[in-house]
């Protein structure tokens, strides 16, 4: 399987899918060059939020991307992370839990509108501070 270089978070997705510029625009700058990749679990939340209509889109967009699976190691990183975020007071939710670990154990960097859902030592960030709020 070809590499990816960067796994895109749900949120992305989302943007894309509702027209966003911001997205389009990123994610056409990142693919130009680049794998994308999405964690089985992004493909999930997007599912879960997906409209009727949108579904034939939705599919061609996701069949773009290389989809990292949920495994055993995935899963056990994801669980340490929560753990360990708890223990400090902070609130990390098992999906995102589910894709730092996947970025992480892939190594790849995780493009996302929310860096404050990842607050997860050792993991690579895209700076998209310069979009947020767009």
């Amino acid at each position: 399987m070809k590499k990816a270089r960067y796994l895109l978070d749900t949120g992305v997705l989302i943007r894309h899918l509702r027209g966003r510029r911001d997205a389009i625009r990123l994610m056409r700058s990142l693919g130009k060059s680049e794998r994308l990749a999405v964690a089985t679990v992004t493909r999930s939340e997007v599912h879960a939020g997906m409209l009727p209509k949108e579904k034939y889109k939705t599919q061609k967009l996701l069949s773009r991307f290389i989809t990292y699976d949920l495994d055993a190691d995935i899963a056990d990183r994801a669980g340490d992370y929560i753990r360990g975020c708890r223990a400090e007071g902070i609130t990390l939710s098992v999906p995102d839990a589910i894709i730092g670990a996947t970025s992480i154990k892939h190594r790849v960097t995780l493009v996302t509108f929310n860096p404050r859902h990842f607050p997860i030592h050792g993991i690579s960030l895209f700076p998209l501070e310069s979009l947020e709020g767009g």
